[in-house]
């Protein structure tokens, strides 16, 4: 079964934006980011039975998404304050990779690493 690990909500767009006539990322250049992402994965991937940063298990999460001290601490904080068990630990780490891979970086910083909590789904308050 396929799990959807990204939750965002999406507010509503200010008519500033909407006529702002700057032109965005075209589909092309998205497509090559994405690529390239993928490239980059198959790479580091190479000679293991996996494809993607999604299918990591364990060990090769601690060897492919190494986390600098800074990055520890952030996600340290992280997983006291959002209550983070070991699969969602595991599951924003894979984020991280992807979304370091994305912007073309070897190494997860903290920008991709606050990205990807950023992502993950808010509890309902009652």
């Amino acid at each position: 079964m396929d799990r959807i690990d990204i939750h965002m909500q999406v507010p509503r767009v200010d008519f500033q934006k909407l006529r702002d006539m700057r032109p965005g990322e075209s589909s092309a250049e998205v497509r090559a980011r994405v690529e390239a992402a993928r490239e980059r994965q198959r790479v580091r991937l190479a000679g293991t039975t996996i494809a993607c940063n999604a299918d990591m298990h364990p060990a090769q999460i601690r060897k492919y998404c190494a986390l600098d001290d800074a990055c520890q601490a952030l996600m340290k904080t992280a997983m006291r304050q959002l209550q983070l068990t070991a699969r969602a630990y595991h599951r924003v780490l894979k984020l991280s990779r992807t979304i370091a891979d994305l912007a073309g970086s070897e190494a997860i910083n903290q920008v991709h690493l606050a990205e990807a909590l950023q992502y993950r789904p808010k509890l309902e308050l009652m």
